[in-house]
């Protein structure tokens, strides 16, 4: 993997997908490709991003709801890898309509490994299959913006056009719901709410609810009652 120069990529299928792909999708599927892998397979009704000779391999930069179904189905008859990134280090350029970089600047934020549980919230049920692997990439990238006027009130009309791939800087797998332990550190008591859990691991409640929510689903841990308005949780 990573190599990705070497290999000659044949799209078998040349649809809307292809045409509206997006450059980190593209540079994902480049970076994991080794000589004989199969690209934009029909499967089904599915078309599959990489067909290796013993699995389908699915990149989704955002949104699984988007591609929870799929999944679902392809798990049944198929193992199955989801491959999803995480930027730890982002750098934002902004170009003018005609293209011309106005500025190129390091992102404040960085993203760590716990933030996969935004988007694993919805399909944390995927867990339990046999056939599913998900594998998260620690990313260096760019985010390319352009000063268009039709982007959000909050970036004063400045859009987003794509996402680049730098570099990865590392890749983490999960096989099975025990390996989600690691977000269940020694330290918190034995008997823990999500107030406690937000503490331990630094990040806010809220946060702390999406990884509770889906330890719930995968059966590592359970409700055991409530503390005023804070539910109570204990590992199973």
């Amino acid at each position: 993997m990573g190599e990705a120069e070497d290999v000659v990529l044949i799209y078998e299928q040349n649809g809307i997908n292809i045409k509206n792909e997006k450059s980190l999708h593209s540079s994902i599927k480049q970076w994991y490709v080794v000589p004989g892998d199969r690209f934009e397979v029909k499967i089904d009704k599915y078309v599959i991003d990489l067909v290796r000779e013993d699995s389908l391999i699915e990149i989704q930069t955002k949104n699984f709801s988007a591609i929870g179904n799929k999944l679902r189905d392809l798990v049944k008859y198929n193992k199955v890898m989801l491959v999803h990134p995480i930027a730890v280090e982002k750098y934002i350029v902004t170009t003018e309509v005609a293209g011309g970089v106005i500025s190129r600047r390091k992102s404040p934020k960085k993203g760590k490994l716990v933030n996969l549980f935004d988007e694993l919230i919805r399909i944390p049920d995927l867990m339990a299959e046999d056939n599913f692997i998900l594998e998260i990439l620690m990313t260096k990238e760019e985010e390319i913006r352009c000063k268009d006027g039709k982007g959000s009130w909050r970036r004063k009309g400045i859009s987003i056009k794509d996402r680049k791939l730098l570099e990865v800087i590392e890749k983490v797998t999960f096989r099975e719901e025990k390996d989600f332990l690691m977000f269940l550190p020694e330290e918190l008591p034995e008997n823990f709410t999500n107030k406690n859990l937000a503490k331990t691991l630094a990040i806010t409640v809220f946060k702390a609810r999406k990884i509770t929510y889906c330890l719930r689903k995968m059966n590592i841990i359970k409700e055991i009652g409530k503390l005023k308005n804070e539910l109570i949780f204990e590992r199973l």
